[in-house]
């Protein structure tokens, strides 16, 4: 199923290269200013910082593969009016930016689940491999697609390559029409849209490491967004013609599937904040010399450099997201990951492509790579993990018994659990560690409110309390703890003179 997968998304991904060739172009051919070029980039991008993260929680909650076959469609009927209405000569600049963004909401809506896909078609341990096989299918996709687009724009017209895309589409909705997915059985009761995004928030929040990730992702896109945005206008400059445009954005897939091929052997010699860091470094100093060059042939080897440094950083943040994130809110992390990323290209798109109106391309590229450089900065503040630990449930908790005529259903609420801890005071010092980094756990997988308190009388107990908004979402609660949370635990554990006390009270209401 991996491998039809693949080869459907390749022929998809192909498609839509072509389609993002096409519209830049076309977007030039119309006679649209620096300003209007740049915005193609925005309105193919911004759909996924409006839409990332409902479409990341809606991924966790209906049938994903429902979902890809909906999207799917939509983005079918979408690229047949864009080629339509470009083959019969009435396309004009907002039209075109009109649908581009439309065909990305689809996309957008979409992208968070078929990226929460891959863990569910292949086994855990093959999950990095898979995801470097998925990024090295995305470049030969952006390798062949452009250079493809340029051949087909040239002999037969933009909206032949709007015409191709249309067919690219068909592989993947037949692929995953006949795929079988194995059914989701769930103990806690289904979450809801509003529920869900909020989690989502929550989750990213209160666990350090992925929003660390996040920010990352977002800082960096936003100045490398000038390379990609200016890349049309540059084009038009050094060569004329569309065939140029798509030699620059082909090699510059080239030189990613070079990157994606030299990931996994960077990654077992060195760290993964050294290869990141080694990537965005490099990606900064070729954007800053591609605002010197002067003919199409030393861009174009620039190109290839710079789509090896781009895949190596993105590759292996969107490497780490999936490894860090759990199955129940897989989507909706991925669904952030794409906002921060795609909401840095989109919001950068249009103010480099601003810059350029002002100060011309050559000096918004120069700017534009020195911020690439200067994101290094953000390592002081969250360095990249080398060990992603694991993730899977570690249901371990104790349910309490309820009383018989205590009527509870999932809208009671709010719960208050209270943790009563007898501690040895030779370890108290190291409880304490442990209690206030089970703030994160506790907040992270559902409890609005904590507190940890000393008693005055029992100097050797503490009690630490939780507010969760139902008991829904406390049974969700229990599902949330991962095996990552273990050695946290065991830490706790081993400052305790004997079981900590659990008591769970629900609001009462007005009986």
């Amino acid at each position: 199923m991996f491998r039809n997968l693949l080869i459907a998304d390749l022929t998809s991904d192909i498609g839509t290269f072509m389609q993002s060739v096409g519209a830049a172009w076309l977007m030039v051919s119309l006679g649209a200013s620096t300003a209007a070029i740049a915005l193609t980039q925005t309105a193919a991008t911004l759909p996924f910082f409006l839409l990332a993260l409902p479409a990341g929680a809606i991924g966790d909650i209906v049938d994903r593969r429902k979902l890809v076959l909906w999207t799917e469609s939509w983005m079918v009927a979408v690229a047949v009016a864009l080629a339509a209405l470009t083959i019969a000569g009435r396309m004009t600049p907002w039209l075109l930016l009109a649908l581009t963004f439309a065909l990305a909401a689809g996309d957008a809506i979409e992208a968070p689940s078929w990226r929460a896909i891959l863990p569910e078609v292949v086994k855990h341990d093959d999950l990095a491999s898979a995801s470097a096989l998925s990024g090295l299918e995305f470049n030969v996709a952006r390798a062949i697609g452009p250079a493809l687009a340029g051949v087909i724009i040239v002999s037969f017209g933009i909206g032949a390559a709007f015409a191709l895309n249309v067919v690219s589409f068909f592989g993947v909705i037949v692929v995953v029409w006949r795929w079988r997915r194995a059914a989701r059985h769930r103990a806690a009761p289904p979450e809801t849209l509003g529920g869900a995004t909020v989690a989502a928030i929550r989750y990213v929040n209160h666990s350090p490491v992925v929003r660390g990730l996040m920010v990352r992702a977002g800082v960096t896109s936003f100045f490398v967004s000038g390379l990609l945005a200016l890349l049309p206008a540059l084009a038009r400059n050094l060569s004329h013609s569309a065939g140029g445009f798509g030699v620059l954005l082909g090699s510059f897939g080239g030189g990613a599937v070079l990157g994606a091929l030299v990931l996994q052997p960077a990654r077992a010699r060195w760290s993964s904040e050294t290869v990141a860091s080694t990537g965005v470094l490099i990606l900064g100093l070729t954007i800053a010399v591609a605002s010197v060059a002067h003919s199409l042939a030393v861009l174009t080897a620039l190109m290839v450099v710079g789509g090896a440094a781009w895949i190596v950083f993105i590759a292996l943040l969107n490497t780490l997201v999936q490894y860090l994130a759990p199955d129940w809110v897989r989507a909706r992390v991925l669904a952030v990951f794409l906002l921060t990323f795609q909401g840095g290209l989109a919001i950068g798109s249009a103010i480099w492509g601003l810059v350029a109106e002002r100060v011309g391309v050559s000096q918004a590229l120069l700017w534009a790579g020195l911020g690439t450089v200067a994101t290094l900065a953000a390592r002081a503040l969250s360095r990249l993990p080398d060990a992603t630990g694991d993730v899977s449930p570690w249901n371990h908790w104790r349910m309490p018994a309820i009383v018989k005529d205590l009527r509870l259903d999932g809208d009671s609420g709010p719960v208050l659990v209270t943790i009563e801890y007898v501690i040895d005071p030779a370890h108290r010092r190291a409880f304490l560690h442990a209690i206030h980094e089970y703030r994160n756990v506790r907040r992270r997988d559902g409890a609005s409110q904590w507190g940890v308190f000393r008693d005055i009388e029992r100097p050797d107990v503490y009690l630490e309390t939780f507010q969760i908004s139902s008991w829904a979402e406390h049974l969700r609660q229990h599902d949330r703890v991962t095996r990552n949370d273990q050695e946290l635990e065991d830490r706790l554990r081993r400052a305790l003179r004997e079981e900590p006390n659990i008591r769970h009270l629900v609001y009462p209401g007005r009986e």
